[in-house]
């Protein structure tokens, strides 16, 4: 029997302070993600490091997920969440307001 996945589109990316992306999926998810930088030198994350080139990411019209300028893109997938990335994670989740505890 054959499974069949749905694979998650990005329709919009935004950075709304520096090393985060927020996503908007085109299932209405929106993730905000926070870049790990500092610890990426010598790989094809290490241009990231830059708050000026993490910016400049975009929207690939083709596939339909994140990229910069040197080629680089993610997996939507597991930008939505649905998978665990398969080596080092660059990025971890921003916790939203409404998930936030207050404790006093």
């Amino acid at each position: 029997m054959k499974t069949s996945y749905w694979i998650p589109h990005i329709e919009k990316v935004e950075v709304p302070r520096a090393h985060v992306i927020r996503l908007t999926f085109d299932d209405g998810l929106v993730r905000e993600l926070e870049f790990v930088a500092g610890s990426n030198s010598g790989t094809v994350f290490a241009p990231l490091d830059d708050p000026r080139y993490f910016a400049q990411v975009r929207v690939d019209p083709e596939s339909r997920t994140v990229t910069w300028p040197n080629g680089l893109d993610l997996d939507p997938a597991v930008l939505h969440g649905d998978f665990e990335p398969a080596g080092v994670n660059h990025f971890r989740e921003v916790p939203s307001p409404s998930t936030h505890t207050v404790t006093g």
